[in-house]
């Protein structure tokens, strides 16, 4: 059985997509999240640590939704325009992870990324 989760504390999805996807009730599947503000629509740009961090945002209120936190995920997977800004995505990307129970993650340098942000992250986490 899937559940579909959205939360207005996350953006609203760009097409034909739910924010999350919740099956049994125990293993979550979270779309990818770029840096959009929920509360008002626009891209948060001004640098790669607040365009990272708002991602992350994004996240946390779609765990929150399905009644998660980020010591429930189990494998992520980031999108980034530019490897030179690895350091600073992981860097953010790390606080809010134990390291030693970390998820299972790759990061992949891509061409372009949705509406030309410069990460995107996605989630699987299990309860």
């Amino acid at each position: 059985m899937k559940k579909i989760i959205n939360t207005e504390n996350a953006p609203a999805p760009l097409g034909p997509y739910n924010q999350a996807v919740l099956i049994e009730g125990k293993t979550l599947y979270i779309s990818g999240q770029i840096a959009i503000n929920p509360t008002n629509g626009a891209f948060v740009l001004d640098s790669i640590e607040a365009e990272t961090t708002q991602v992350m945002h994004n996240l946390e209120a779609i765990l929150q939704a399905a009644d998660m936190t980020f010591d429930n995920v189990i494998k992520s997977s980031i999108f980034i325009s530019d490897m030179d800004n690895f350091g600073n995505i992981n860097k953010i990307y790390g606080n809010y992870f134990n390291e030693d129970t970390a998820p299972a993650r790759e990061t992949v340098e891509v061409a372009k990324l949705p509406k030309n942000v410069n990460v995107e992250i996605s989630m699987i986490a299990y309860k």
